[in-house]
């Protein structure tokens, strides 16, 4: 079948790069993408960093310019939520009542923020996903104000890092026992961990939220150590669920997100799914992976955008990530749960260095700060046997050691 019509449900990432592809690789149908927030398409991850520092303009995070979503012919509808998907006649019910066909779907629903157990909704209780939610959290990060983080992860640890450069006092809340020490490994974690201590930040580790009490003037968290801490907002930071309602009513496969193949097409003819709610089939990990980054979000969306036209390629590499924190860029691609060693290129104590995890002498992961271009090389030389002496020896060239393994 031609394709002559293709809609995206979900306004964000995945759907901005779909219609960036689909033009660019010459498809000429119709692109529709519906969105349910008020915004046009924008980006996510300024929202815990800069925007919240910053004026609170929304243009710098557009995804689209005006002029191209003109000279493409893109149909954006904004707060238009889906509430039903026919999976096999590829028609969309809006809530509004109306409904559409399209040749091909494409489900970017995103996820939803966690939301700790039995707390109420308050407005000194937060989570950051989107642009609204990051314009309400601007109002409570000032000089002297107290803040309680709870989520180790690199988003609360990215709010963390804002809060304190506005003059808060922040407290972390992570119920593992040292941040970050499942992505980086313990040396790693500690490092972090250390960057945030030596700003001000203090951390509870090893513990959770027992019981929540959410006043008119702050917050009183009791933690299952027994300890209080009373705040003036708390922000949660505890990773988010799919959005895989309108597949699991449309009788898609679902299992910690929507299930598709490794470019992107679920069980149902014509209806594809990409980005945060997508759990993609990976073949270098055996299984279907779903992975909560924006670099996976480009990848996933390019790869939809091909397989519609026709043309499917199977995008496999390591998942990259980077992080802004105080004045320093974190980078960090690849895996690092079978690791079995860790070599350092570059000197922690100045923190400007890469760290590499070898699995068995291939390496299979790469954490860095202030060096993105050694990050940008490893990703070449994941999977391959590495001599750890080169990596970390300075005067060794890692893209020049990537074409000799080639070669």
């Amino acid at each position: 079948m031609t394709i002559q019509s293709v809609t995206v449900v979900g306004g964000g990432q995945v759907a901005a790069v779909l219609a960036r592809t689909l033009r660019r690789r010459g498809f000429d149908g119709s692109i529709t993408i519906l969105g349910d927030e008020r915004h046009l398409p924008y980006q996510r991850p300024p929202l815990s960093k800069e925007f919240l520092t910053g004026d609170g303009a929304l243009e710098p995070l557009a995804l689209l310019a005006p002029k191209w979503l003109a000279n493409n012919d893109i149909d954006i509808r904004t707060s238009a939520r889906v509430t039903s998907l026919d999976a096999g006649g590829r028609t969309l019910t809006l809530a509004d009542g109306s409904s559409m066909s399209a040749d091909a779907i494409v489900l970017a629903t995103g996820g939803r923020p966690r939301r700790l157990a039995g707390i109420a909704d308050s407005p000194h209780i937060h989570h950051l996903r989107t642009v609204d939610d990051a314009e309400r959290l601007r109002t409570t990060l000032g000089a002297g104000s107290r803040i309680a983080v709870v989520g180790g992860g690199f988003i609360g640890l990215e709010i963390a890092a804002t809060a304190t450069g506005l003059g808060a006092q922040v407290t972390v809340v992570e119920q593992e026992q040292t941040i970050l020490e499942r992505r980086l490994g313990p040396q790693m974690a500690r490092y972090c961990a250390g960057l945030h201590r030596s700003n001000g930040v203090r951390f509870h580790c090893g513990v959770g939220v027992s019981d929540v009490d959410a006043g008119a003037d702050g917050v009183r968290l009791t933690l299952t150590d027994g300890t209080v801490l009373d705040v003036d907002d708390v922000i949660v930071g505890v990773g988010i669920e799919p959005n895989v309602e309108l597949a699991v009513d449309a009788g898609l496969a679902v299992g910690n997100g929507i299930l598709v193949d490794a470019v992107g097409r679920t069980d149902a003819p014509g209806v594809y799914a990409a980005g945060d709610v997508a759990a993609r089939f990976s073949d270098a990990a055996g299984r279907h992976v779903r992975v909560e980054h924006f670099d996976n979000a480009n990848r996933q969306a390019a790869a939809v955008a091909r397989a519609i036209l026709g043309d499917p390629v199977v995008e496999d590499g390591p998942h990259w990530l980077w992080s802004d924190q105080y004045d320093r860029n974190l980078q960090f691609a690849g895996n690092t749960a079978t690791a079995d060693d860790v070599v350092v290129r570059g000197d922690m104590a100045d923190h400007e260095f890469t760290a590499f995890y070898l699995t068995g002498g291939q390496l299979s992961g790469a954490f860095a700060v202030d060096r993105g271009e050694d990050i940008m090389a490893a990703r070449e030389l994941i999977g391959r046997s590495v001599d750890a002496a080169a990596l970390t020896d300075d005067d060794v060239d890692l893209w020049e050691l990537g074409e000799e393994m080639v070669s």
